[in-house]
């Protein structure tokens, strides 16, 4: 008999040459002895080998050895510790898996975990014992005749939700209100309910002064500094609202009243970029629902610790507004003066007006603390990401830059060609009427100018940017295009100038035309940032937009727009009457200088209005208390016999805004001639 023990089955024996010419496989435990031997070198180094390991062994793990002998069951160690390794990182792990990989390499090559020698003869080896011998029994049979059952990974939990935009803009919550901002925020409702319920005047710069207080309390508990450009801001939105209280009009004030708005807004957010400038223009609206809610628990938190404080102050305060009223009355009956005086300065509180006047309070309240709250926490617009764009090659960006260069070039050629050799030539060749061709230009160079802007803005975000060759080629394009923008503009103004003195100035014409001088100056200091630098221009940008708002509400529109038909009148003797009548106070005084009776037709609607309201002096622009002065002292005359008749040229007006005109027939002695007044559209 060979002392060669038989190998494993479905293993073919090795030749006998091989296994004596392999003294190192013999020596190591390799196929031609047993390692489970007795007395065998290499069954005393396995198990030297195997002392210090089980010595270093945790007592959880010599606890689940135990357990699994006693069960009848393998216990794999080396499985257990990747088990917690892998339960230590966060990582599923699945042993199934890594039992049919052992099962699946033969036993004595290269990567397995098995040696190649069988069990000692006589010992039994079965499902319900516990082999000594690491050599897995029929590993094929398993692998082939159980099925594996893969265990679910353990459940970690939720995942958490991931950051959104909104989340990295937004800051820590703000301390709780202070008394300072409370008592500031009561007094702008208040004032509020009070005041606004009669119109718009100066009441909105006095409600506005308590509701600044309350955001410059919160800024300053919340450790805010006051920065230059938040001051700019702040006094830039008080200043609208003395539109209001000078001017008439009620669109100019609407522009003036959003515009102020806006700016309040950015004082409080402080943008600087210019998803900082739009978006902090209305950042304000995210705290109308938040703010309120803030104030309520400040509220709280202030009354649970000073309920002692309480009394004393509703007393004081009670006791003042009686006396108020008790002597006030007894002042008032004694002196009709006196009455007239507090008539005038206390607003007239009816029960009537008690559902729109809690409406104001509760408006002025929720806006106040929406304010505040900004103040003490607003959202940094600034930290929203605007990458830029990929950057193009240089013929590829300039080539369509250079050809539209071109085409402005062109284009202004033939107006200078056109400035030069006189309009009756271009009319003779067009076929135009001098009233068509001006109408003709201004709208469609208005949109050219819009569309530059927006090529501008494109052209910025794709241009090279690989050195200073690019930036001197980004300047020189961009620069040419700015400044035949600038000449463009100038174009369209002088096309609106034309328009004006064929048909008259009108609303709707001097606001496009504000709107065209305002593009013009954007290019303008597009043009200066290319020189000295972007970083400042998005808030020149919006800095520019309220001064034009400013200037625009300051200058009166409707008293530009009567001065200028009046001088048209006075130089054509063509006026439209109906449109002047829609004006508001604000024409009056340039309206009074009409003749008679075209004074008292344009001047007689502005009189009716008068003498159907009678707002107090909070709800009363200046332009109103000067009108009503000049109709006090010369009232126009009701009788409508002189004036036309607006059904005899309602449908002929100009398709834009309303142009109908009236040539008024001048006598011999200067004065107009309105016997048998026919009235006409008098248009070119």
């Amino acid at each position: 008999m060979s002392d060669a023990p038989s190998a494993p089955p479905g293993r073919e024996p090795e030749p006998e040459d091989r296994r004596r010419s392999d003294p190192k496989g013999s020596a190591e435990g390799g196929p031609e002895r047993s390692a489970a031997e007795p007395g065998g070198p290499t069954a005393e180094r396995e198990q030297s080998e195997a002392e210090p390991e089980r010595s270093t062994a945790e007592p959880e793990s010599e606890g689940r050895a135990q357990e699994a002998e006693a069960e009848g069951r393998p216990h794999e160690p080396e499985a257990e510790g990747r088990t917690q390794e892998a339960e230590s990182e966060g990582k599923p792990h699945d042993p199934e898996p890594e039992a049919l990989r052992q099962a699946a390499v033969p036993a004595g090559s290269a990567g397995s975990p098995h040696p190649a020698e069988p069990p000692p003869p006589g010992q039994v080896t079965g499902p319900g014992h516990a082999s000594s011998s690491p050599w897995p029994q029929h590993a094929p049979q398993y692998a082939h005749h159980h099925a594996p059952q893969y265990a679910p990974p353990p459940w970690r939990g939720p995942a958490p939700p991931s950051e959104s935009w909104l989340d990295g803009i937004r800051p820590e919550p703000p301390a709780p209100v202070r008394m300072a901002t409370l008592w500031s925020t009561i007094a702008a409702a208040l004032l509020s309910a009070l005041l606004l319920g009669d119109g718009l005047g100066v009441n909105l710069l006095i409600v506005a002064v308590p509701a600044a207080l309350a955001a410059f309390f919160a800024a300053r508990a919340a450790d805010r500094r006051l920065r230059p450009w938040t001051a700019v801001w702040a006094i830039g939105a008080l200043a609208l609202l003395l539109v209001p209280a000078l001017s008439d009009a009620s669109w100019p004030t609407f522009l003036a009243v959003v515009a102020a708005l806006a700016a309040g807004s950015l004082a409080l957010h402080g943008g600087r970029t210019w998803p900082g400038v739009v978006f902090g223009s209305v950042g304000i609206l995210d705290s109308l629902v938040t703010g309120p809610a803030w104030g309520w628990r400040g509220l709280r938190e202030r009354a649970d610790g000073s309920r002692g404080r309480w009394g004393p102050v509703v007393r004081t305060v009670a006791v003042a507004a009686g006396l108020l009223v008790v002597f006030g009355a007894l002042f008032a009956g004694a002196d009709a003066a006196f009455a007239d005086l507090l008539g005038e300065l206390i607003p007239d509180v009816s029960l009537v007006d008690g559902p729109w006047r809690f409406f104001l309070f509760l408006l002025a309240l929720a806006g106040t603390l929406a304010a505040a709250r900004t103040a003490a926490a607003p959202l940094r617009w600034d930290r929203l990401a605007r990458g830029s764009g990929k950057a193009r090659g240089r013929v590829e960006w300039a080539l369509p830059l250079i050809v539209l260069n071109l085409l402005f070039a062109a284009f202004i050629a033939v107006q200078l060609a056109v400035l030069f050799g006189g309009y009756d030539k271009v009319l003779s060749e067009t076929g135009l009427s001098y009233a068509e061709y001006a109408r003709q230009g201004f709208w469609q160079l208005l949109w050219a100018t819009l569309l530059t802007l927006i090529v501008i803005g494109l052209a910025l975000r794709w241009a090279p940017r690989d050195g200073a060759r690019d930036r001197s080629l980004v300047r020189a394009v961009l620069g040419t295009l700015c400044v035949l923008t600038l000449v463009v503009v100038a174009s369209a103004l002088r096309r609106m100038d034309l328009y004006v003195d064929a048909y008259g100035l009108t609303r709707l014409r001097i606001s496009v035309a504000a709107m065209e001088l305002w593009l013009g100056l954007v290019i303008v200091l597009i043009i200066a940032a290319g020189l000295l630098g972007s970083r400042w221009l998005p808030r020149a940008v919006a800095g520019s937009a309220a001064a034009a708002v400013l200037v625009f509400g300051l200058a009166s529109p409707d008293a530009l727009i009567a001065e200028r038909n009046v001088q048209r009148y006075e130089r054509t003797g063509k006026i439209d009457v109906d449109y002047l009548r829609d004006l508001s106070a604000d024409a009056v005084p340039a309206l009074d200088r009409l003749r008679e009776p075209l004074r008292s037709c344009v001047l007689r609607t502005v009189q009716d209005d008068f003498a159907m309201t009678d707002s107090p002096w909070y709800a009363t622009s200046w332009a109103e208390v000067r009108a009503r002065s000049i109709l006090e002292e010369r009232p126009a005359d009701t009788d409508r016999a002189g004036c036309p008749r607006s059904e005899l040229y309602g449908d002929e007006r100009d398709e834009y805004d309303g142009d109908a005109e009236f040539d008024i027939p001048v006598g011999p002695d200067g004065t107009d001639d309105t016997d048998g007044y026919d009235p006409g559209t008098g248009m070119d």
